[in-house]
C-alpha cells in the first residue's frame, strides 16, 4: 500500500440511481466533488448533495463483503448491504423516523490507482415500512481530481 491510501483523494465522483417499481423505471443521475479514501480495510466515498432542503453529507462505506451508505444533515439515513442478507436501516425526517430494509443482490467495488478511477456497483431490494419500494440499482463511477487537464 502506498503511504497516500490514508490519504483523502480529491475525486469527481458520477451516482446513477435506477429504481424499478412495478412496471416503472426512474433514473436519476447527481455529478458531484468529494473525497475517496482507504480507512483499515474500508473504502470510504464521501461527497455532500445540495438539496431544497438543505445539503447533505453522504459517505458510502465499502468493504469486502458490507457496504453502507450514511446520509446526514437535511436528511437522515442509514442504509446497510450485504450480499443476499435482509437488514434495517433508517430514513429520518421531519416527520419520523422510517424503517427501511434491503436486500443486496450485487455488491461490488473497484480501484485503480494508476488511472485514479474507480466504481462502485450496489443492487438492491429496497423495503419502506415493510412494503416493497422498489428494486434499486446505483452505480457509482469516481475519477480523481487534478490540475492537470488532458
Amino acid at each position: 500500500m502506498s503511504s497516500r491510501s490514508a490519504e483523502q483523494m480529491p475525486v469527481k465522483i458520477n451516482v446513477k440511481t435506477d429504481i424499478r417499481s412495478g412496471g416503472s423505471k426512474e433514473t436519476f443521475e447527481l455529478t458531484a466533488f468529494g473525497r475517496y479514501y482507504i480507512k483499515d480495510s474500508a473504502r470510504f466515498l464521501q461527497y455532500d448533495e445540495v438539496m431544497e432542503e438543505g445539503t447533505v453529507k453522504t459517505i458510502i462505506k465499502m468493504s469486502d463483503t458490507d457496504g453502507l451508505i450514511l446520509r446526514s444533515g437535511a436528511v437522515k439515513m442509514r442504509l446497510p448491504f450485504r450480499m443476499n442478507k435482509n437488514l434495517r436501516g433508517s430514513y429520518e425526517t421531519p416527520y419520523g423516523v422510517f424503517e427501511m430494509g434491503t436486500v443486496t443482490k450485487r455488491l461490488a467495488h473497484q480501484y485503480d490507482g494508476e488511472s485514479g478511477e474507480g466504481s462502485i456497483d450496489i443492487l438492491y431490494d429496497l423495503k419502506m415500512q415493510g412494503s416493497h419500494a422498489g428494486t434499486y440499482h446505483l452505480a457509482i463511477t469516481f475519477e480523481e481530481e487534478n490540475n492537470e487537464h488532458s
